[in-house]
């Protein structure tokens, strides 16, 4: 009884570990699809870039990290990084 129910779990776990590799492969395939679309699409200015210009101008980058990340999404780093992006851009 013992030796079926190890033999069973084995197989359980080699199938997990089968899975887990094949959806990594998927993700993978995925990420390097998404990529390539995202290579190909010219993306226009989210509509929020001119307010986050403006605050840039006046000197108020942390008010417009705050507000990229409100209106965004985005995390504090996320957020900060967005608005370097828009510094060096308006060079």
């Amino acid at each position: 009884m013992e030796s079926t129910l190890i033999t069973i779990t084995f197989f359980m776990v080699i199938y997990l570990i089968i899975m887990v590799l094949t959806l990594e492969g998927r993700i993978r395939g995925l990420k390097y699809s998404l990529d390539q679309l995202k290579n190909q699409t010219v993306m226009s200015e989210n509509p929020v870039d001119e307010e986050l210009r403006e605050l840039i101008e006046e000197g108020k980058d942390v008010k417009a990290v705050k507000k990229a990340r409100e209106t965004l999404g985005l995390s504090l780093l996320e957020g900060k990084r967005y608005i370097d992006k828009l510094k060096l851009s308006d060079r």
